[in-house]
């Protein structure tokens, strides 16, 4: 089976800043003929807030003419608790009644493919719990398939064991928690998004894949982080052995958040650490 993982496309109407990204995006998809498509998230620019955004975002992937599966960012549904657009019930069922769900679980043949949302995960909100005990069926319940999973947000990331990173990973808890779930199952993948960084890595038997963005990279508003900094997308091969390989794609522009942050996160250039603004 051959997937294409895109992720932290930043769409909107009113600030097209990134858009100009998506048709050879889109021509590069249809070029590598997979059987799928998986949006990691941050497909919008603010759908936490507008909805023109999402309804925006969502017509461009409906030009693909493959399957998309989408997991949401916190661009799409909010984030931490104390932020300016925490996870709430309102974004949530917005990101629903436009997008679809917010978590997936889909069998092709041997395998089986979980979405989930992972600005849930450590958020303390009602639903966190729920959907901790959907994994955990999803899981229990393969029926001998092997798993890849898909998130926007990474495990960790410097360390497994690391401490709270924050805006960047899981809460050491919930991380641990779903490392465990991870190597009870037979999880194969689990790539993700969120950093605008591209990195591969190994932890126990899973492969983990840090997704590059579609959108833009950054330069000095934020720390190195491990792997490279790219414009482009990722082929994951499932079968027998797990491979996957980034592609930097032809015709798209490595735009740079921070000459145009104030235009696009003016709330995260003046109000907040400069780190929530990816």
């Amino acid at each position: 089976m051959k997937i294409v993982q895109i992720s932290d496309t930043h769409f909107s109407p009113s600030k097209p800043y990134f858009n100009g990204n998506w048709e050879p995006v889109r021509r590069w998809i249809e070029a590598v003929k997979p059987d799928l498509v998986v949006h990691t998230g941050d497909l919008t620019i603010d759908g936490a807030d507008k909805e023109d955004d999402i309804v925006f975002s969502m017509a461009l992937l409906d030009e693909l003419d493959v399957p998309v599966l989408i997991v949401p960012g916190n661009h799409d549904v909010g984030h931490m608790p104390g932020s300016h657009q925490p996870i709430n019930d309102e974004r949530l069922a917005r990101w629903r009644r436009l997008a679809g769900p917010d978590r997936f679980a889909k069998d092709v043949g041997e395998w089986r493919l979980i979405g989930i949302n992972s600005l849930l995960v450590g958020s303390g909100h009602a639903e966190e719990a729920m959907q901790l005990d959907w994994l955990a069926e999803q899981l229990e319940t393969r029926d001998g398939r092997r798993v890849a999973m898909f998130a926007h947000k990474p495990l960790f990331v410097d360390d497994p064991s690391e401490g709270d990173t924050g805006y960047w990973g899981a809460t050491p808890a919930e991380r641990r928690h779903l490392i465990d779930l991870l190597a009870a199952h037979d999880v194969a993948l689990y790539a993700s998004g969120h950093l605008h960084w591209t990195w591969q890595g190994r932890l126990n038997d899973t492969k983990l894949v840090w997704a590059p963005p579609t959108s833009f990279i950054l330069d000095k508003m934020e720390r190195e982080m491990p792997g490279e900094r790219l414009v482009g997308g990722v082929v994951h091969h499932l079968g027998d052995e797990v491979t996957s390989e980034v592609f930097a794609v032809e015709g798209t522009t490595a735009y740079i958040l921070d000459d145009v942050i104030e235009e696009v996160y003016p709330r995260a250039a003046t109000a907040i650490p400069v780190e929530a603004a990816q």
